[in-house]
């Protein structure tokens, strides 16, 4: 399936590209399997044209036939059962048996999980897949699984954030300097903005636009779909691709569920979600890139900044020695085997 032809801006309008930002109900896909001996429910975030649960009906639809109708897996896209900390909840309950859930988020519970949210540590796609599908991953997956929680193999994408402004491209990190920027309410992300002398102010998603408008704040960090859906084009001249923060989905399962399953219902399930993990990495890339034409379009200015000043300043600045006493040694020598020398 080819799905660049299928996310017009239009698309993105009529489901949100992400949870946090909107909310909305639609039906849930039903994988409907005649006599299911397994009927599971899987909720995520997401609206339900979002790559992510494009490529879940292909595979919870894969799955049902593989296990002769055997497995009936339930999509509930959109937080229709509830907010990420209810579905956390859940998930831990097994008031659901299967949830996706962002590291930074999944933090809560596991502090080693928003490793992958450390700034500029991720200069590109490559470099992230190295990382989370290697030993950096495997370390958080083991996190995940002394919290209680069963977590597959791959990592999906959430993408990279940007910076937009009103001001001001973003050319390096002395730009950010007395920047008065909105970031969601996350020590991380405060952390880093204040490293580079900006000005963050934690503001509500909901009141970002105004904020734009009125000009609180100058500027604001998203993954680009956020950026298209919001109209954030309106009320920002500047988009620089900082790339400054990568963020994935875990798929998450509750470990009573999990081993209820045959081993071979199992074997199936698990090779079906990772193999849908890959195609819907591949589908938001390509989006990505369909995004950044259509908000050119809309009068987005977009500049490519260097990561290495950006890193340079965070390090003389302490912030990664900071995080790196939260987060450990051994995670993060994983991270700079991954990524280079940080700290």
């Amino acid at each position: 399936m080819v799905f660049s032809t299928r996310f017009s801006r239009r698309t993105l309008l009529k489901a949100s590209a992400a949870t946090a930002v909107f909310g909305g109900v639609s039906a849930p896909y039903v994988a409907r399997a005649q006599a299911a001996e397994f009927t599971y429910k899987y909720a995520n975030n997401l609206p339900d044209t979002h790559p992510l649960n494009l490529r879940a009906k292909e595979m919870a639809a894969a799955i049902k036939t593989e296990t002769n109708g055997k497995f009936d897996l339930q999509i509930f896209p959109n937080n229709q059962l509830g907010s990420d900390t209810d579905m956390l909840s859940q998930i831990r309950s097994g008031g659901v048996e299967f949830f996706t859930l962002s590291g930074l988020i999944l933090s809560t519970l596991v502090p080693a999980a928003s490793i992958n949210g450390i700034g500029f540590a991720f200069p590109d796609y490559d470099t992230v897949w190295k990382a989370m599908d290697g030993d950096l991953g495997g370390f958080v997956r083991g996190e995940i699984k002394k919290a209680g929680l069963e977590v597959m193999d791959k990592i999906w994408d959430n993408g990279f954030r940007q910076t937009t402004s009103s001001t001001k491209p973003i050319n390096g990190p002395d730009d950010f300097k007395g920047f008065k920027i909105r970031v969601p309410v996350s020590p991380l992300w405060t952390s880093m903005f204040k490293a580079f002398d900006a000005a963050p102010a934690s503001i509500n998603f909901a009141e970002v636009y105004s904020a734009l408008q009125t000009k609180i704040v100058e500027g604001q960090e998203n993954p680009l779909a956020i950026i298209s859906t919001a109209k954030l084009y309106e009320v920002q001249k500047f988009c620089s691709l900082t790339n400054h923060m990568w963020d994935g989905f875990w798929f998450l399962a509750n470990r009573k569920a999990w081993s209820a399953l045959p081993e071979d219902v199992r074997t199936i399930v698990a090779k079906n979600i990772n193999a849908a993990a890959i195609k819907e990495r591949e589908d938001t890339a390509k989006l990505n890139a369909t995004l950044q034409q259509e908000l050119a379009g809309k009068g987005l200015t977009f500049n490519q900044p260097t990561v290495a000043p950006f890193r340079d300043k965070l390090r003389s600045a302490g912030f990664y020695g900071e995080w790196k006493g939260k987060y450990g040694d051994q995670a993060w020598e994983l991270l700079e085997k991954a990524v280079g020398k940080l700290s």
